[in-house]
């Protein structure tokens, strides 16, 4: 049993989304943040920060290194954090005079935002193409039925004719401008995290900004100066996030409208019911609205996250830990049902 719809043993069916659930896994966070210390440590060598054999050795252990989670979790507990004892089983790998250049100048939220951006960068990537996908599969639909007739209902009553493609186009045009949108975020949002202790980075001296830039050439991250209490970047995702299942919401409600007229649209598939076994229930198509209003609701808690006192809150970071995971699996439920649902479209419109 788990707390969560998105991986429980059988609603995960409905809610589940296998590839976006690996990059939330335990193992997906250590990955990044170890990938982050071992590009710190290269970008430091390559400033004379550091000492390159120390570097080469630091990244050589990241590599390789597998952590001990149970250790991870007893410390998060005390510490608030998995990056303190992260870094200290890290420089027992390590070992030797190379193990004090470790997380050099960084500190616990570089690592877990950096993490972060790295991880979301995947997951835009990836709800880019669904999107994409949905949008050649509907564009297909207007290429067989767009001229076909539909009646026109405003405020869900009979307005005047208009053809198919008038509603595609009311499906499709925002679905384009959120692929556009989430393309842009490689150069616009996802960017490195990089301050040091109250984001000054202090013991970089004036090699600071040269050596951050080199560490996001070196994860492929945009550069930005630290971040650490200015979340309108992780705000925005959200938003975006929010912005994809709320057009996915309008499609998915058009379409069990559709569906109740019973002559505008024919489906495949379709959930059954227990007691009346000649219906078939517009699944994903509810679901959807459901999942739209869904990340409507956490998106407030995102706009909450944004106030962050002082150089650093516990508070408000811990509060998109909780969010974070939960709208982007709200988001990959609703375009991989977008996608199976545009896919059972079998006939739009009057014959």
């Amino acid at each position: 049993m788990t707390y969560s719809a998105f991986d429980h043993p059988y609603l995960s069916g409905l809610l589940g989304d296998e590839a976006v659930a690996a990059e939330f896994s335990a193992s997906a966070d250590i990955h990044a943040m170890l990938a982050f210390e071992a590009a710190l440590a290269r970008a430091e060598a390559v400033h004379g920060i550091i000492p390159a054999k120390a570097a080469d050795r630091i990244t050589e252990a990241c590599r390789a290194f597998s952590p001990d989670v149970s250790a991870l979790r007893r410390a998060v507990a005390a510490d608030g954090v998995v990056v303190p004892e992260l870094v200290r089983q890290l420089r027992l790998i390590v070992g030797g005079e190379a193990a004090d250049y470790v997380h050099y100048g960084a500190t616990s939220q570089d690592v877990i935002d950096t993490s972060l951006m790295l991880r979301m960068k995947a997951v835009a990537e990836l709800f880019a193409v669904r999107l994409g996908n949905i949008v050649t599969v509907l564009e297909e639909c207007d290429n067989e039925w767009g001229e076909r007739g539909l009646m026109g209902r405003t405020r869900m009553q009979a307005a005047i004719p208009i053809t198919v493609s008038d509603r595609l186009r009311s499906w499709i045009e925002p679905l384009l401008d959120h692929k556009d949108r989430l393309e842009a975020m490689d150069r616009d949002l996802f960017a490195v995290q990089f301050g040091g202790a109250a984001g000054t980075l202090e013991k970089l001296g004036d090699r600071a900004d040269d050596v951050r830039a080199t560490l996001a050439e070196e994860l492929h991250l945009a550069d930005f100066p630290q971040w650490h209490s200015q979340r309108s970047e992780v705000a925005d995702f959200a938003n975006a996030l929010s912005l994809v299942t709320g057009s996915l919401g309008k499609f998915g409600q058009d379409i069990a409208l559709m569906a109740q007229q019973g002559d505008e649209i024919e489906l495949a598939g379709g959930g059954g019911s227990s007691a009346m076994p000649h219906k078939q229930n517009p699944v994903a198509a509810e679901v959807l609205v459901a999942l739209a209003r869904f990340n409507a609701t956490q998106l407030s808690g995102m706009h909450h996250a944004l106030i962050h006192e002082q150089e650093r809150s516990g508070a408000a970071w811990t509060l998109e830990w909780l969010i974070m995971p939960q709208m982007a699996g709200a988001t990959a439920a609703a375009l991989r049902l977008a996608g199976e649902l545009v896919g059972n479209i079998r006939r739009l419109g009057r014959a």
